[in-house]
Parts: structure tokens; sequence; C-alpha cells
């Protein structure tokens, strides 16, 4: 099974910190799209990733995991059988 992103450890440390979305965007400096790829678990640059982590003062690690990918392979438009 392929692996992805996720940010759910961002989220949490947000709510953990009593801290919104917006926030988020005002402290770090990130852009409004940036916050919009956190959202959707999409990839982002490794210069946005260290803003964050600046800004919340903690490790990448703190912020994001490896995981399985459980997106049905239908849903990823995949073109499995077509030459």
């Amino acid at each position: 099974m392929a692996k992805t992103i996720s940010y759910k450890k961002l989220w949490k440390l947000l709510i953990d910190r009593d801290l919104k979305r917006t926030d988020l965007r005002d402290i770090s400096g990130i852009s409004t799209a940036s916050l919009a790829k956190l959202g959707k678990d999409e990839n982002l640059t490794t210069a946005v990733l260290l803003k964050i982590c600046d800004a919340l003062e903690c490790d990448i690690s703190d912020i994001m995991e490896i995981v399985e990918d459980e997106t049905p392979s239908s849903e990823k438009g995949t073109s499995e059988g077509v030459e």
C-alpha cells in the first residue's frame, strides 16, 4: 500500500495550544494557499514546514507523519489496465 502525509498532529497541537488555523497563518507567515494544502494533507515545501515549526517552537515530527494511504485506487484516478 502507498504512503501519504498526514497533518493530524498539527491540528491536535493547535487545539492543545488553543490556536485556530488563521492564528497559525498569522504567526508563521504562511500563505492561505499553504494553509489550504495542509487541510487537504497535500505536499508542502520544507520551507513552509520549517516556518510552522519555528512559529510553534516544535519539531517536524510534532506536526506531520507518514501514514498508509487508505484511498481506494479507483478514487486516485489511476489508469490501471489502460495502455
